[in-house]
């Protein structure tokens, strides 16, 4: 006897074939999101920055006029012991690049506060993204800012007497960097606590201006009265002074003024 062979049928040869199962899509990883959050709010704030003209302009108009007429001002009054070289505009000017990083970092960390009032920071707080890499992508984003406007500013080095083949320019760099990362995370503190734009600037002006002042920015140290003396050698910011001039004009001009 022959054995039965199965015969298919017409209507099971035209039926289609069954799809090939999707491979799983890969979700990213807690630290991709991260990531991924902190380099969108750090590439906004700069973008942002760059669609202002005036904010540009201002960057660099503003500095330059300040140094130039206080510099100029104070010149023929300014002496230093052990420092009869630097004239006031010399040691005046690594205390306008700290004030660049610092008026830098007070507007650019004003902009906590309108994303806050438009809404922008609710809508990031609920993604994916921490409250430390939204902190972080902000912080970021506003000290890059700050290290761009100095950076322009410190073009004019030259006329303010500085020797750009003898800069210590890794010192510089550290310098400012810590600098613009601890101003821009006071700002944001305190941007985070005030809840309008008045208050914030009224809070900078009263906190953060005193400090840039005292900070051996425009008088030294020396020849400073004792309460006063004692003050600014505590004052934080005083570092980022005396750093930047130690980078710019070595350490015999920082110690002669410090």
């Amino acid at each position: 006897m022959s054995a039965d062979i199965p015969v298919a049928s017409s209507s099971s040869l035209d039926a289609p074939a069954a799809p090939a199962a999707e491979a799983p899509r890969r979700e990213p990883g807690t630290l991709a999101l991260q990531w991924a959050t902190v380099r969108v709010l750090l590439s906004r704030d700069v973008v942002r920055f760059f669609r202002q003209p005036s904010r540009v302009i201002g960057a660099l108009a503003q500095p330059i006029l300040f140094w130039f007429v206080i510099g100029s001002g104070f010149a023929g009054s300014f002496r230093v012991e052990g420092a009869q070289g630097l004239g006031y505009q010399q040691f005046f000017f690594p205390g306008v690049v700290t004030m660049v990083v610092l008026f830098s970092a007070i507007f650019a960390t004003i902009t906590v506060i309108e994303d806050r009032k438009e809404g922008f920071l609710q809508a990031v707080l609920a993604g994916p993204g921490s409250r430390l890499a939204v902190v972080l992508g902000k912080a970021l984003g506003s000290s890059s800012i700050a290290l761009m406007q100095a950076s322009l500013f410190l073009l004019f080095a030259p006329l303010a007497g500085v020797d750009v083949k003898a800069v210590d320019y890794p010192l510089l760099a550290a310098v400012m960097v810590l600098s613009a990362l601890a101003l821009t995370g006071m700002g944001m503190a305190l941007a985070w606590w005030v809840k309008s734009s008045a208050g914030y600037h009224a809070v900078m002006s009263l906190v953060m201006l005193p400090m840039w002042v005292l900070s051996g920015a425009m008088f030294p140290v020396k020849g400073a009265g004792p309460v006063l003396s004692w003050v600014m050698t505590l004052n934080p910011m005083r570092f980022s002074v005396e750093g930047v001039r130690r980078a710019l004009y070595g350490a015999q001009a920082s110690m002669a003024v410090g």
